[in-house]
């Protein structure tokens, strides 16, 4: 394949992941059953829902990209799938961090998630070349930094977390729909 230039390897991921839309719908459907869990039956097992349905994010991800016409990957030889990788080990290592943190102060576990995962979308602007991916991942930075000063409940940080991704889940596809529709 032809070296593809930094548009087109945008255009690439885009295209194959339908803007990243279907990872962040499906992110945003874990955050919720960790909130349900949370409520229901105890932060320690919210704590392990998300962390057992994050891993889940990517295939599932995938799938529904495919489920809406996509392929749900990139072409072989996009730089940017080498990105998307790299952030994914870096934020493993935040994911250990967070798990251990909560070992120590349970309330501290969402909110370090939700800066991890804030910064994650953060990348995701070069990933795409969308720009809603910054203020989602402000937003969530913010959010979980304002919740850990804060000190809430785990359920509070959960709903917290699936309602923004939820919310930017609606407006990533709405806009991948209106860029298939021109």
């Amino acid at each position: 394949m032809n070296e593809l230039t930094f548009a087109q390897a945008q255009a690439d991921m885009r295209r194959g992941y339908f803007c990243g839309a279907p990872g962040i719908l499906v992110s945003g459907l874990v955050w919720l059953a960790a909130g349900l869990v949370a409520a229901v039956v105890s932060e320690k097992s919210a704590v392990l829902t998300l962390l057992f349905g994050g891993a889940v994010i990517h295939p599932l991800s995938v799938l529904f990209a495919r489920l809406v016409g996509r392929t749900g990957t990139h072409t072989a030889g996009n730089p940017l799938g080498r990105l998307a990788i790299e952030g994914t080990f870096w934020l493993l290592a935040g994911i250990a961090i967070a798990y251990g943190m909560q070992v120590l102060r349970l309330e501290w576990f969402f909110p370090a998630m939700l800066l991890l995962i804030g910064g994650r979308y953060l990348t995701f602007q070069t990933l795409y070349g969308l720009r809603i991916y910054w203020v989602c991942g402000g937003i969530l930075c913010l959010l979980g930094l304002g919740l850990a000063l804060a000190r809430v409940p785990a359920p509070v940080g959960a709903f917290a977390g699936a309602g923004i991704e939820l919310v930017f889940s609606a407006l990533v596809f709405t806009r991948a729909r209106l860029r298939d529709a021109a």
